[in-house]
């Protein structure tokens, strides 16, 4: 079991692509089984951000809290840069109401969950993106109201309601967070809960594979059945990882952040909350139908580009010590 573990880990990015398509594969063929896997989506999500809570040393975190830069360069990407990126992207479905919106929605939100996973995964620094957790939460729901009444109008911001970030927050953030710390607590005090949780690092990888594959079986066949109408918004979906990239490479170089803090501003410019944003967008009136379906193809587009930059990031932003071994130490802890 060690040696495929291993195998699994040395081979992380294939093994996410092997997720994404048997999840795809299984969505469209199986769409009964894809619909009952669904309520398991934030269960599984829950572990993974457990594990990576866990592999995170907890009582680092008031330094990381305190780094200004970072947190700067994160604010101002994600909230003054990447609002310009999308209104530009936006315009060409704002002919739209319900495609406008769900893109609004679902691009002014920065990741607060598993964007810490995919940075770790590419050599960024998790204790940094942990640390901007909450900050973030609260910017994006104080804002959100405000870029979309800017973007979309007034009618648009009626029909949104908060209650599900909150909701979210608490069960994909606090309680991990608390059990991870718990957990780590009782290892400093004892060496068999040190090994148990040494044992439970190392199934990161097949947890995220898991995720992945029920992330995209579940919701795979909702948008193939949609595409014609969804078409407009991929190509919107799929331009906005390079230029989100971009934004966080600059916002790092100007900050004067290292390789490993720079990877992560990028991470939390690319990686969106739809995961957050679609009990949101499911709240919507009927004439907001399609909304939930854009939330939706922007998150397998956002998996796609996700497994891909963990492969590219180490190589647009190198530095000493942020290689492959910074790669298996994100998944490993």
């Amino acid at each position: 079991m060690m040696r495929a573990l291993a195998v699994i880990e040395r081979h992380q990015a294939a093994m996410f692509l092997v997720a994404l398509v048997v999840g795809g594969v299984v969505g469209l063929a199986m769409p009964r089984f894809a619909e009952a896997i669904e309520p398991a989506l934030t269960p599984v999500l829950g572990v993974l951000l457990f594990l990576t809570f866990l592999s995170i040393p907890l009582v680092g975190l008031r330094d990381a809290v305190r780094d200004a830069r970072f947190i700067g360069a994160v604010m101002v990407a994600n909230f003054v840069a990447v609002p310009v990126v999308v209104w530009l992207l936006s315009r060409f479905v704002a002919h739209d109401a319900a495609l406008l919106l769900g893109v609004l929605l679902v691009l002014l939100t920065p990741c607060v969950d598993y964007v810490v996973v995919f940075a770790g995964l590419a050599g960024g620094s998790r204790e940094r993106l942990l640390a901007a957790t909450p900050l973030l939460m609260i910017t994006q729901l104080l804002l959100l109201p405000a870029y979309v009444w800017a973007m979309a109008g007034g009618e648009a911001v009626a029909v949104i309601d908060p209650r599900p970030f909150a909701e979210a927050f608490v069960l994909l953030i606090v309680v991990p967070l608390a059990l991870a710390a718990v957990a780590q607590a009782a290892t400093r005090r004892s060496p068999r809960v040190g090994s148990v949780s040494s044992g439970l690092l190392r199934a990161m990888v097949p947890v995220m594979m898991l995720t992945l594959f029920v992330a995209v079986a579940s919701q795979t066949g909702a948008v193939g059945d949609a595409m014609v109408s969804l078409a407009p918004v991929v190509p919107i979906f799929v331009a906005f990882v390079p230029c989100a990239v971009m934004v966080g490479i600059v916002a790092g170089r100007l900050a004067g952040l290292d390789v490993s803090r720079r990877r992560a501003v990028v991470f939390s410019t690319v990686t969106r909350n739809s995961l957050v944003v679609l009990p949101l967008a499911l709240a919507l009136p009927a004439s907001f139908a399609l909304t939930p379906l854009v939330v939706v193809t922007q998150t397998l587009v956002e998996l796609v580009a996700m497994v891909v930059l963990v492969a590219v990031a180490p190589r647009l932003m190198r530095g000493r010590g942020c290689g492959r071994g910074a790669q298996r130490s994100g998944s490993a802890g």
